[in-house]
């Protein structure tokens, strides 16, 4: 990890656009100067894609719901046992579709939507979800979580008024916070559960965010509070790098508290999520954008795995978590 941390704080030192990858477990980095970029990764943001011309299908074939409960029964004795308050488990559910990974790029509409072919890497993205935005010296995240059928009857007031999709989503801004702590000062929850919408071919899904802010820490903020700190340059993206491993794996996509709960997934979920669920960034020169690895599509040994799950907590119930698990594995057209 001091490897990652310092090619990003030697990019974002140099004030020339790059953009990087980052795996879930931090093992794995992709850096490259925009100026260098090549055909092997191609993005677009805030994209509207294009229509297909052609008919497809799109088959799924997620894990049986017997071997979903052993997994959710083994999260619950964890939160139960007080080493974990909210999971976020994933799994991989192979698909059958006659478009191939380029296809599925170019129709996608999403916040970002992104197609890597790097040696054995390749997979396509299109998140809904910013993880960490840099702007002049203020920073921000997005935490997602809560997701509904839109055409459930008054959608909006059912996921608010969940009990535990609340719980959820509260203790993920709870967490958010406490990790922009580390390298902000002046926490602000800005915005609490606001909605978006995400149209797929079967339904239209509402899902649930909000938005964090701080304002990066400075020699002076150390010196007043008494502490030795590695973010001392008052320019932060001399400290990228720090930033970034600071924050990471993103809170939404793990649990609280992180590592205990990082190490519970790792034994429970028993498969390699690799990029899914990392970070993709953005570096302009001036400000940064990144975003997590989520709604993911992977080409292994010439099969394809869409990579999808949902966060679990003491009031889940497991036929409602399995049924998210299998919603989020859609196409974005």
């Amino acid at each position: 990890m001091d490897n990652i941390k310092n090619l990003l704080n030697k990019y974002g030192s140099s004030k020339e656009p790059f953009l990087f990858l980052l795996s879930y477990d931090l093992q794995k980095i992709y850096i490259e100067k925009s100026r260098n970029l090549t055909k092997n990764i191609k993005y677009e943001l805030n994209s509207f894609g294009n229509s297909l011309l052609k008919e497809y299908f799109f088959k799924k074939f997620p894990l049986s719901f017997l071997e979903y409960k052993e997994k959710f029964e083994k999260v619950k004795e964890q939160i139960r046992a007080g080493n974990s308050y909210l999971l976020n488990l994933t799994s991989q559910t192979r698909i059958e579709t006659n478009l191939s990974l380029d296809d599925i790029y170019i129709a996608s509409n999403s916040l970002l939507k992104l197609r890597v072919k790097i040696d054995d890497l390749d997979f396509v993205c299109f998140s809904p979800e910013k993880f960490v935005e840099i702007i002049d010296n203020k920073i921000y995240t997005y935490p997602m979580k809560g997701t509904i059928d839109s055409n459930i009857e008054n959608a909006k007031e059912v996921l608010l008024n969940c009990p535990k999709e609340k719980a959820e989503h509260t203790m993920i801004v709870d967490l958010l916070r406490n990790d922009l702590g580390r390298v902000s000062k002046n926490i602000k929850v800005e915005e609490f559960r606001t909605f978006s919408k995400i149209v797929t071919k079967d339904k239209n899904l509402l899902q649930t965010s909000s938005k964090i802010s701080g304002e990066l820490k400075d020699v002076e903020f150390f010196n007043k509070i008494g502490l030795t700190h590695n973010l001392l340059n008052k320019d932060w993206r001399d400290n990228l790098g720090d930033i970034m491993l600071n924050l990471l794996p993103a809170g939404s996509i793990t649990g609280t508290p992180k590592k205990s709960t990082i190490d519970i997934l790792k034994d429970i979920e028993n498969y390699d999520r690799g990029f899914y669920t990392g970070v993709f960034g953005i570096f302009d020169g001036k400000n940064l954008q990144s975003f997590v690895l989520i709604r993911f599509i992977e080409k292994i040994e010439d099969e394809l795995f869409y990579k999808s799950g949902g966060g679990i907590t003491i009031d889940s119930d497991v036929k409602l978590e399995y049924e998210e698990l299998i919603n989020k594995v859609y196409f974005p057209f």
